[in-house]
Order: C-alpha cells, then sequence, then structure tokens
C-alpha cells in the first residue's frame, strides 16, 4: 500500500498539465492512468494571498499506473528542479518512445533518449510544467520496482549523503534498503563509494536516491514534496520530530529534512478532517498538525 504521495506543485494551469499527464501515461501505464477526485478551496478562512484562490481547484489526485500523485494549485513562488525526479520503467521501447513524444512537448531534454551503458533506451525529460521524468525499459532480470517510483538526485554540499537519507528514511517510516551501486572510482563531484543509484522501500513506497556524478547544485524545493499520511497523533508526533530539521519552514504541516527534501506529515484522515467547520483556517495557523484543533 502507498504511505508516500508526491505532491506536484504548480503555479498556473495546474488542470490543464494534469489532464496532459494523464492523456500521456495512460496507453503505456499498467492499469492506465486517471484523475480521481478534485478538491476546492474554501470560500472562507483563506489567508490574504489566497483569497483569489476562493472557490478555485485547491488540488487534483491522479494515478499513474501504480502510483498515486496530488497536484496542488498553489500559485507562483517555487519552482522546480531536477533535484527530485520520477524514474518510469516501461515494458516495451516503443512505450519509452511514445511517453518521451507526449512528454517533451513543450518540455526539455536532460538526457536525451537514446542507448546509454546504464540501459538500452533510456531519456531524461522536464516537462512543459518542470517536472522531471527518467524514461527507461524496466530490467526483466531484476527485482520488481513500482512502474513509477520518486527519484532524489543530492548535488551540491549533500553530495555524498543519498546512502545516509535512504537509511534514515527506512529507519524513520520503517522498510528495507534495496539496490545499492556505488561509485567505483570518484566521478565529478561524488567520491568512490557514493551512491550512483539505490533504492529502498519506505514504507509502502519505493524511492530512489543517487549522489551526482556531475558538478551541479540543484537544490531540493517545495515544488515537489513528499506527503506521508499517519495514523494518529503520536504518529505524526514521531515522524515530524524525526523529519523537521527547519524550523522556518514548519507550516500547515510541512517541514523540512536534513538534506532540504519538503515532506507534508498529515493524518491518514485529513480529508475527512477538513469537512469540518473552520478546519481549514484552524490549519493555516498550524505548524505541526495537531488533530484535536481542527
Amino acid at each position: 500500500m502507498q504511505t508516500i504521495t508526491p505532491n506536484l506543485w504548480f503555479a498556473s494551469g495546474m488542470t490543464e498539465a494534469v489532464d496532459a499527464l494523464v492523456a500521456a501515461f495512460d496507453p503505456v501505464s499498467p492499469g492506465g492512468a486517471r484523475v480521481t477526485r478534485r478538491n476546492h478551496y474554501p470560500t472562507e478562512g483563506l489567508l490574504d494571498f489566497q483569497e483569489h484562490l476562493a472557490g478555485e481547484v485547491l488540488t487534483i489526485d491522479f494515478v499513474l499506473g501504480d502510483t498515486a500523485f496530488t497536484a496542488i494549485n498553489g500559485g507562483p513562488g517555487f519552482t522546480p528542479n531536477p533535484s527530485i525526479s520520477f524514474t518510469v520503467s516501461l515494458m516495451d521501447p516503443a512505450d519509452v518512445d511514445t511517453l518521451w513524444d507526449a512528454l517533451i512537448d513543450g518540455g526539455t531534454a536532460l538526457m536525451e533518449l537514446g542507448e546509454y551503458p546504464f540501459n538500452p533506451r533510456y531519456g531524461w525529460v522536464q516537462d512543459r510544467s518542470g517536472f522531471s521524468w527518467q524514461l527507461s525499459l524496466a530490467d526483466r532480470s531484476g527485482e520488481h520496482r513500482p512502474f513509477v517510483m520518486p527519484s532524489l538526485l543530492l548535488t551540491g554540499d549533500r553530495v555524498g549523503r543519498a546512502e545516509e537519507t535512504l537509511r534514515r528514511y527506512v529507519d524513520v517510516l520503517g522498510g528495507e534498503i534495496g539496490t545499492l551501486a556505488t561509485y567505483p572510482e570518484p566521478a565529478g563531484p561524488a567520491a568512490a563509494g557514493d551512491l550512483m543509484y539505490g533504492d529502498a522501500l519506505v514504507g509502502g513506497t519505493w524511492i530512489v536516491a543517487m549522489d551526482t556524478g556531475v558538478e551541479m547544485d540543484a537544490p531540493f524545493g517545495v515544488a515537489v514534496s513528499l506527503s506521508v499520511a499517519c495514523d494518529g497523533q503520536d504518529e505524526i508526533d514521531r515522524v515530524w520530530g524525526a523529519l523537521s530539521r527547519v524550523p522556518e519552514a514548519e507550516q500547515c504541516g510541512w517541514c523540512v529534512d536534513e538534506v532540504g527534501v519538503s515532506w507534508q506529515v498529515v493524518p491518514s484522515n485529513l480529508d475527512e478532517l477538513m469537512q469540518r467547520p473552520g478546519s481549514y483556517a484552524a490549519l493555516m495557523q498550524m505548524h505541526k498538525i495537531v488533530i484535536a484543533d481542527l
């Protein structure tokens, strides 16, 4: 069961962008792709900068294959970068090409689609909204992995911490370490022994992490966050205490961990709680979510 949901922050055009993603993924995804729910901003209790969004679509929940996402109509302020991308494993080279053609329309190639030593059909594309997707042929000989996996790229002064980060997430949220492949010799800012590729089952979600082998500094940001659903206040308190390391970034259940990844630590019944009168206004005043105050 998926316990961590990637959230994508849109400055504008969210509905059209999500529809385009669903249309691109539907023909190549196991089980297809679809929108599952739309939530709207309330008409009162908004902060000043949100008042123009009263009644507008707040979030769209959608599924790509076996992975659920949430899109957030957040407005300007946060721009995605390749620090968090999504690894997509496809069974047919033709499906790789089909999805690439759809995502590159209005987007940018970060690594051109082609044959690489690590995969016979691979490409890294930033779509029209700025979100990044790594497309590749699935490894039929290895252990099964989900169709889509969030992938963390540690750059700048965070290089060398990818394995540590995966292990910390497993410690906090449970799970197990999967594949760990290290650099056999130095590569750019990465030292021998740093993580060239690693993945772990974190809670019920597979997450990839890598130390970059090229000079770049793409810090993690709010544009892509990871929402973790917790059963009850004690679990919220424990996970929040383990993850939150930047007090000034705490708001409405959002926090930032020690390498800069943004998390939303929320009760598993948040949707039900948000139906209560005054809950949205109360949430806007919180740092860590206190269920009783909703």
